[in-house]
């Protein structure tokens, strides 16, 4: 438990081939259901303050309470997504603790010294999110999530559907 964040509430995973992450997560791990994004709607999104054309597939299950996210990035604009895979990377990106009192927790952050690499907002003003440019320690990057809206109560949905699943239906897509 972090006294500034909280608990981590989801592990961030950047890969190339999100439908081969879907298949490991499903038939090797025995993670789902998944709720699959083809192709993410950004209201806007910045990257080292300067705006970018980010078009991303997303998908998210839980294990537990631990929500799994994958992210494939699907063009080459600038995005820390971009940075981890082209430094040879691929795999968990960042941690991500949520917030429903996001512009205080982001305040206090920026107070303490962090730096944005990258942020953006997805389905409203409810949907912010944050990425601090913490990498002085390899594999910390942080991000912060607004769940006071709708986006909370999906977040709340996947959750509920990994518990006691089945199997059936593993992805789901939106």
């Amino acid at each position: 438990m972090s006294r500034l964040f909280g608990g981590i509430r989801q592990n961030g995973y950047v890969v190339r081939d999100i439908r081969a992450s879907l298949d490991h997560w499903v038939d090797v791990m025995g993670v789902g259901p998944w709720f699959y994004f083809d192709r993410v709607k950004v209201d806007w999104f910045r990257h080292r303050g300067a705006s970018s054309d980010i078009e991303m597939s997303i998908a998210l299950a839980n294990s537990g309470d631990l929500q799994i996210e994958l992210i494939q990035q699907r063009n080459e604009a600038p995005s820390m997504y971009k940075e981890f895979l082209d430094a040879g990377r691929e795999g968990l990106q960042h941690v991500a603790y949520w917030t429903r009192d996001y512009q205080a927790l982001y305040d206090q952050v920026l107070a303490r010294g962090y730096r944005i690499g990258h942020e953006g907002q997805i389905g409203g003003e409810q949907g912010r999110f944050a990425y601090f440019d913490t990498e002085a320690h390899p594999g910390t990057v942080v991000e912060i999530s607004d769940i006071s809206g709708p986006k909370g109560r999906f977040f709340d949905l996947v959750r509920q559907a990994s518990v006691d699943w089945d199997g059936s239906n593993p992805v789901r897509q939106l």
